[in-house]
């Protein structure tokens, strides 16, 4: 038995949650929009054509903000091409992924089907192959009122109100060799700042995200970061951050660890930002917007090139276990924990691809493992984050050393009530965890909820689709202001504390 401890203390905080940390990611790859939320003629396809078995799905698992239409697939898109009669729209060929896009799904159909789950667009615009005029009309399209040339056809169109989206991305990745029109970061920068003075002209109430590096490991990340932030410092309020996680081979210890590296991730890019903020002798901060982040099996991709040219294809369609699930819920403790500068988190991505959601066409949707940990962790991971003190054992990792068998984390809600979220790493040994809760009289453990199982490679599939489910564990009493939570080898656990009887 691991015993470890954890101080909390209400007087210690982090910051408010933004709900926009709970986002989700719709991009117009594989099958995450066609046979995926769009598949008219599914028996639970809507008037519109949208499947309401995945609407309901989605909307349980609480995301407010969906970033779209990509990704990869932005750098090469026109927006112009899905609006309008739908038999008029053109099929063309996507090059990010090597697929037919029929545009049956654009701005107009894709806003309003995500206002109905409660959920903000977040917009990019395509800084790969356009710029400037693009990105103005498109953001005229969608939030001018009327009276001009794109506003005026968004009515005609049968949107008489404006959309008024709020968050903006100036392009995806444009740091990578694989994107269509990548830049250097000055070239990136100019264009960007540019783009961004012109969006703010049509309308300025809105919030811009610069592209960050695609992940940690580009050659030029630091270097990408600040360039590029020195060129938009006073344009945008956000910069984006990309991270993917998978394990290689047998090395599970290392892969339960992966948001150590995530962590670590968020602190070199927020101190580039600050660093450019001291340069520049600027009272503005620059925020985080970690705008793609999941799980992702790289190793069994093999690589856009390999993509032969159809619709719809299948495409990245991992099948996540229980040991994935817990390191999703891991990585979402690390972007409560950072809720101070992390303000906009999109899990990558909403249904099909790499997706918490798995639907097939014309048959059943159904929830993958990673789908608890996200829908609890949103649920209860909304209000004011504690600076816990979580105090463990480590254990020793090939790829990041040494690292702690126990993470947590701990949220203040609206309620009064305290989420703890905790993640025990052991494979094989549970965890008391002695939970100081002097700070907190009166309260008690209303219920402990784990992802765990004997089998940690388990999976939800189409047959079997509850295999994997969150399991209530007992609830053990607090004395004299202190509690021991008992944790299961390999889990991620929430532990409601509330007060009274």
């Amino acid at each position: 038995m691991i015993r470890a401890s954890l101080s909390l203390d209400p007087a210690f905080t982090i910051g408010d949650v933004d709900p926009r940390l709970f986002g989700s990611f719709v991009e117009h790859m594989g099958r995450c929009v066609y046979t995926g939320i769009y598949e008219p003629g599914h028996p639970s396809a809507d008037s519109d054509g949208f499947r309401t078995d995945v609407q309901e799905l989605a909307r349980e698992l609480g995301v407010p903000l969906i970033r779209y239409p990509g990704g990869n697939f932005v750098s090469g898109y026109k927006w112009e091409d899905g609006i309008g009669p739908s038999a008029d729209r053109p099929t063309r060929l996507d090059l990010a992924w090597r697929s037919l896009e029929t545009n049956q799904v654009g701005v107009d159909e894709f806003v309003p089907w995500a206002s109905g789950l409660g959920a903000e667009t977040m917009m990019a615009v395509n800084l790969g192959t356009r710029g400037i005029d693009a990105a103005r009309d498109l953001i005229e399209y969608c939030n001018i009122p009327g009276g001009t040339y794109w506003s005026d056809l968004r009515r005609k169109n049968g949107s008489p109100d404006p959309y008024g989206i709020r968050t903006w991305c100036l392009g995806n990745e444009m740091d990578g060799p694989w994107q269509i029109g990548h830049k250097t970061a000055y070239e990136y920068g100019r264009l960007a700042s540019e783009t961004a003075k012109a969006m703010r002209l049509v309308d300025p109430s809105i919030e811009l995200v610069a592209c960050g590096s695609s992940n940690s490991s580009m050659p030029t990340f630091g270097s990408w970061e600040a360039t590029v932030l020195a060129e938009t410092y006073d344009q945008v309020d956000y910069v984006s951050m990309h991270a993917y996680y998978e394990q290689r081979g047998d090395d599970r210890d290392s892969f339960l660890a992966a948001s150590v590296d995530m962590d670590r991730f968020i602190d070199a890019v927020v101190a580039t930002a600050d660093h450019v903020r001291a340069a520049q002798r600027k009272k503005k901060r620059i925020d985080v917007s970690f705008d793609e982040w999941n799980v992702w099996y790289l190793k069994k991709f093999g690589g856009e090139a390999s993509l032969s040219i159809e619709e719809a294809p299948r495409l990245i369609e991992d099948v996540y276990s229980v040991t994935d699930a817990v390191v999703v819920g891991n990585m979402l403790i690390s972007l409560l924990k950072h809720a101070d500068r992390v303000k906009i988190g999109c899990q990558a991505q909403l249904v099909n691809v790499i997706a918490p959601i798995r639907a097939e066409p014309g048959g059943p949707a159904w929830k993958q493992s990673t789908f608890h940990p996200f829908a609890l962790s949103s649920r209860f991971g909304r209000g004011t984050v504690l600076r816990a003190e979580p105090r463990s054992p480590l254990y020793e990792t090939k790829w990041l050393g040494e690292v702690p068998l126990l993470d947590a984390v701990a949220v203040q809600n609206a309620d009064e009530g305290l989420s703890v979220f905790a993640v025990n790493r052991s494979q094989t040994s549970p965890m008391v965890v002695d939970v100081d809760l002097r700070a907190w009289p009166g309260y008690r453990v209303g219920s402990h909820t784990a992802i765990a199982d004997d089998d940690p490679d388990a999976v939800n599939t189409a047959v079997d689709p509850d295999r994997v489910t969150p399991r209530s564990l007992d609830v053990p009493e607090v004395d004299g202001g202190r509690v021991a939570l008992e944790l299961p080898p390999l889990s991620w656990n929430l532990v409601r504390l509330v007060r009274g009887q």
